[in-house]
């Protein structure tokens, strides 16, 4: 079975600019080849996209043609760094255009186009705040129509307060980290596998109907 994961790098550095976030990402491709997964990465601030919450903002906005790689994914994992404590503000911005997806519903069943994707999510950093980064993003995939399986995250960081970053801090030999992308991998592409086979079937047009019948507002 053919299966195509897509990594959304939100590093705030423009290549070629060393990328600690996509250290962690590459890791993680190695990872997927040995499970036969075919990998894409895509360091978002190399393209002009456009803030905004639809799919295409226009004026020569490039989310479009990233969002259309996310559409013919199966995996999909967004990858930030800590900064002040949260995701970077590419992140953000990504996740703003991802939820603007949700407008685009299947005519029959009004799934969302990340329905029947899997979501998960890396993060590297040189402070605290890895946690609430994982727990913000995958929530947000999550809501936009992406199935979220156990351990879908790995990150490392430093100690408290400033300090060295991935590859300077030797994150690749942590085994926090390594056992947790580990996890990550495996259980998203076993899920991958199982909605390929067995996609949801969910009418949210139908849901939607029934809840506006007993519903007042």
């Amino acid at each position: 079975m053919e299966l195509k994961v897509l990594f959304l790098n939100c590093t705030l550095k423009k290549s070629p600019e060393t990328s600690n976030t996509e250290a962690l990402i590459n890791k993680s491709v190695s990872l997927f080849k040995e499970y036969g997964v075919e990998s894409q990465v895509i360091r978002v601030v190399d393209h002009h996209v456009a803030f905004g919450t639809t799919s295409d903002e226009g004026n020569g906005d490039e989310w479009p043609q990233i969002l259309a790689e996310v559409k013919k994914s199966d995996i999909l994992i967004i990858g930030s760094p800590v900064w002040l404590g949260d995701k970077s503000s590419v992140c953000k911005m990504v996740i703003e255009r991802i939820d603007g997806s949700t407008a685009e519903q299947d005519e029959e069943t009004g799934q969302y186009p990340l329905y029947n994707k899997i979501g998960g999510v890396l993060v590297t950093g040189n402070e605290d705040g890895a946690k609430k980064v994982c727990a913000d993003v995958l929530f947000s995939l999550n809501h936009s129509g992406c199935t979220i399986p156990p351990n879908s995250m790995a990150y490392w960081v430093g100690d408290a307060g400033p300090g060295p970053s991935y590859l300077e801090g030797g994150g690749d030999k942590h085994l926090f980290t390594n056992k947790n992308l580990r996890f990550l991998v495996s259980n998203t592409v076993y899920l991958a596998k199982q909605l390929k086979e067995k996609p949801i079937t969910t009418n949210l047009h139908k849901l939607t109907e029934e809840a506006e019948q007993v519903s007042e507002s």
